[in-house]
């Protein structure tokens, strides 16, 4: 098991390769100059020629393609256009932020998603079943934006419960720090609830049939023991595998969310970077982010293991 961790370990080395080439050459094929939009609108011809000579952007692609691999490989994800500092140092300001959130609609998807999912499977074509269905359908449509302002609305301009943006660190009270995630984790946790919540029930209706359910009912086992040690656990490999594809969705709504919310996070970092046409700082955001979601894949094959010993590497 250990030298198959290794092996994928190594595995994922030349595919941050490829997405590292990938990422550098959509930014560059996409309009846009950042050498224009430092130059400003005055600017002349020379000028912008000096800025991109300044920038390294007037090199052939390949060149460019081999001095970014180059630093990457050294560790150094280069520096902002803009601001001057490191792209390292940017996304370890922001990072934090992003994780928390990530980790809280995590959370309350997981917590709320799979208990739903497996009540709806156990009481199937009852009123919770379709309950759990019509939130299911909806939950997944619904713009992130539009439920960000909706609950916004509801909790801090109306009630006033919540503050209506921005963020407080954990260093600074525990009370501020969540009551600035609450909404945007909520938000956030929505679309990957209901994703959770269907496949939940539908995994576990196909084990519910099974001849081992039906004995452990018959021994008169409650029904809470069959549901969780028996059914659920049978039934987790769909679900472990849509939380590992479900991180994906939770880092892209991230962008959405920390822009209506304000928070500094990656996600704001993106969109502002993207704006002023900053390639080392999407560059670096975009390889750091592919790069968790590779390990975080390797995380969900090693729990397979765990959760199923018939399954061997």
């Amino acid at each position: 098991m250990l030298a198959e961790v290794l092996r994928r370990l190594l595995a994922t080395i030349p595919v941050m390769g490829v997405v590292a080439i990938a990422v550098f050459a959509l930014l560059h094929v996409t309009p846009g100059d950042p050498a224009v939009i430092i130059a400003g609108d005055y600017a002349t011809t020379d000028d912008i020629a000096r800025i991109r000579t300044r920038l390294g952007l007037d090199q052939p692609f390949h060149a460019q393609v081999a001095l970014w691999l180059g630093r990457v490989v050294r560790g150094d994800l280069g520096t902002s256009i803009f601001s001057g500092l490191p792209v390292s140092t940017l996304i370890g300001q922001r990072a934090a932020t992003t994780i928390w959130l990530t980790l809280f609609a995590m959370l309350i998807s997981v917590g709320i998603g799979v208990p739903i999912g497996v009540m709806a499977a156990w009481r199937k074509r009852s009123w919770l079943d379709r309950a759990v269905m019509v939130f299911a359908v909806s939950g997944f449509s619904m713009p992130t934006f539009w439920l960000g302002f909706i609950l916004v609305y509801i909790f801090a301009i109306t009630a006033g419960w919540l503050p209506v943006q921005g963020y407080t660190p954990l260093a600074s009270g525990v009370g501020s720090f969540l009551s600035h995630l609450i909404l945007p984790a909520l938000t956030l946790s929505v679309v990957y609830m209901a994703l959770i919540a269907r496949m939940t029930r539908a995994s576990m209706l196909g084990v519910l049939d099974e001849d081992y359910i039906r004995t452990a009912f018959a021994k008169g086992l409650a029904p809470r023991v069959v549901l969780v040690r028996h059914a659920l656990k049978n039934a987790s490999l769909p679900v472990v595998t849509t939380i590992g594809i479900g991180f994906a969705l939770l880092i892209g709504g991230a962008v959405v969310t920390e822009s209506v919310f304000a928070l500094p996070g990656l996600g704001r970092l993106t969109v502002d970077a993207i704006v002023r046409r900053d390639y080392p700082v999407i560059q670096g955001v975009l390889l750091v982010v592919s790069g968790a979601y590779v390990l975080i894949n390797l995380v969900v094959d090693v729990l397979y293991v765990v959760l199923d010993p018939r399954i061997r590497y």
